[in-house]
């Protein structure tokens, strides 16, 4: 599946996200380094589950759903940057493609 939708970027830091800055919405601990995106509620009913593998075409790489935002987010990604605030406000929000295969359920 491939869809467009609007990208920005996040740290593990308290102030975007919460008194744990390092753990996920699914219970994930974030580390820098890791290739991990948050997803919109309304991507997770499309397949954008926990752990899926998503292609990012304007970074050229693949990352793994490991968070999801608040509900009032719509079509939108947010790519993890480890704790580098710099690189988080120079990607800034930008609309990105992403592709990823719908698991199949059992």
């Amino acid at each position: 599946k491939t869809l467009e939708v609007t990208a920005t970027a996040f740290n593990s830091v308290r102030y975007q996200t919460s008194p744990e800055p390092t753990l996920t919405a699914w219970g994930d601990t974030l580390e820098p380094g890791m290739k991990a995106i948050a997803v919109s509620r309304d991507l997770i009913d499309s397949g954008l589950t926990h752990m899926t593998r998503v292609y990012i075409e304007e970074l050229g790489e693949e990352y793994i759903v490991r968070d999801k935002m608040a509900g009032r987010w719509r079509k939108k990604i947010d790519v993890y940057m480890g704790k580098n605030i710099d690189s988080a406000q120079n990607f800034g929000e930008q609309k990105v493609t992403i592709s990823w295969k719908v698991k199949k359920d059992n």
